[in-house]
């Protein structure tokens, strides 16, 4: 599916669009919150800047998937596969990560503040550890 399909049927009011094969989809900046994409392919998608606050990606394959200052806000990424992507600057504030797959994944300045993260994998997760002076 391209993104100019996805977005048309978003704005006509879809919000399900689990399963679909959506990998190296350009979203970069779309407003999308409440989408369902569970089970999606969505392997090296430009997700970055994207609203997708409460969005359902459980079981997502979002690996190599930028989603650089991307609003995950509440959104469920149960065990979603990760690795490699690139979550610097993401919010993802009251997120569900259980069981999520983030290796080699990038956190820099990721907010997790409240996120579910129990049985997350996080075997090397890329982030930078600032001195506390």
């Amino acid at each position: 599916m391209l993104s100019e399909e996805l977005l048309k049927l978003y704005r006509e009011g879809k919000r399900d669009f689990a399963d679909a094969e959506l990998a190296g989809i350009d979203l970069h900046g779309k407003d999308l919150h409440k989408i369902e994409l569970s089970g999606a392919n969505l392997v090296n998608a430009n997700l970055s800047g994207a609203k997708l606050c409460r969005a359902n990606l459980s079981l997502a394959d979002l690996s190599g998937a930028n989603l650089r200052n991307a609003d995950l806000f509440r959104a469920s990424l149960r065990k979603a596969n990760l690795k490699g992507a690139d979550l610097r600057g993401a919010d993802l504030r009251g997120a569900d990560l259980r069981g999520a797959n983030l290796t080699w994944a990038y956190i820099d300045q990721a907010c997790f503040e409240g996120a579910l993260m129990q049985n997350a994998n996080l075997t090397n997760t890329k982030f930078t550890v600032k001195p506390n002076y």
